[in-house]
Parts: structure tokens; C-alpha cells; sequence
């Protein structure tokens, strides 16, 4: 799944990303993050009435489009991932922040909507880390764990062992 998702360079860092891609989920601010990230990638895995325009916005960077997936598929991809990046200030629970955390990668979310209970601010940075809509914020939270395997095992297994909690 990991050589689909990177395109064929499974060596680089990648961040995935669940959900519809519509324009309220702020999927544009991933385009800004990806333009200072020039060693990364970027799968969106979803589909939505924003699709077209982000392939568009994301023409000629190292950016995957899957579409729709599910069940082990869905399972495996979260799990290909580097880092989880969730951008939506919108999200009333935010259940892909979850599955991921699930999967064992680290989330790096907005601190708005239902993030803040999943990722609360005595864990900020242990089992995931939340910004608050700034782009700078976002790049030093997210740029060390692309850099950093063991900082990504880290917090993976701990967003991992804090989602068992709740099984």
C-alpha cells in the first residue's frame, strides 16, 4: 500500500490524509504546508466535490489522489503513513483522528472542533500534536516527525495505547 500511496518512492516521507475532500475541510492549507515541505508527500484518501480542484491546486507536486477506500484497505493505508496531518477547524468529532491514532501514526491536527478532546492539551505532543490554524505552528510541529522515525514510532505507539484505552 505504502508504494501506492507514495507513488512509487516509498523512501520519502509521507503524510496521509482521510476524509471528504470538500472546501470547508481547509484541504488548501495542505498545499501551503506541502509547498515548504519539498522532501514529503502528500495521499488524500476520500473523495468529494472539492477533488478536481485540489488535483488541480496539487498539479506537479508529489501529491496521490486514491479516492474512496475501506475496511482493510482503508486499515492498511492509515498504517502506510508517516504522519497524519488534519487541517479542518469544522470537525465536530473528528473520527479519522482516531483511526489514525488507532493505526499507530501520529496526528498533527488543528486545535479546533472535537481535536482538542482527542488530543487534550496535557497530551499535546505525546500522543499527537494540535496548532492552532497557523501554518508556522503546523511546520514545527510536523517537520520533526517527518525527520525522525523514532519521534514517529514514539508518539504512534502512545496515540496507539491511548486509543486502546477506549476499546
Amino acid at each position: 500500500m505504502r508504494l501506492r500511496l507514495s507513488n512509487g518512492e516509498p523512501e520519502k516521507p509521507l503524510i496521509v490524509h482521510v476524509g471528504r475532500l470538500e472546501v470547508e475541510k481547509s484541504l488548501d492549507f495542505l498545499k501551503s504546508l506541502m509547498d515548504r515541505l519539498p522532501e514529503a508527500q502528500i495521499a488524500f484518501i476520500g473523495d468529494g466535490s472539492y477533488r478536481e480542484d485540489l488535483e488541480k491546486l496539487f498539479e506537479g507536486m508529489p501529491a496521490v489522489f486514491i479516492g474512496m477506500l475501506g475496511g482493510e484497505e482503508l486499515s492498511q493505508a492509515y498504517a502506510s503513513g508517516d504522519v497524519f496531518v488534519m487541517p479542518s477547524e469544522s470537525e465536530t468529532l473528528g473520527l479519522v483522528v482516531l483511526e489514525a491514532m488507532s493505526s499507530g501514526i501520529p496526528v498533527v491536527g488543528a486545535r479546533a472542533g472535537g481535536i482538542p478532546d482527542i488530543i487534550p492539551e496535557d497530551q499535546d505532543g505525546k500522543i499527537g500534536f494540535r496548532y492552532p490554524g497557523d501554518l508556522e505552528d503546523c511546520l514545527n510541529k510536523l517537520k520533526p516527525l517527518l525527520d525522525d522515525k523514532d519521534l514517529r514510532e514514539t508518539m504512534g505507539i502512545a496515540a496507539r495505547l491511548e486509543m486502546e484505552k477506549y476499546d
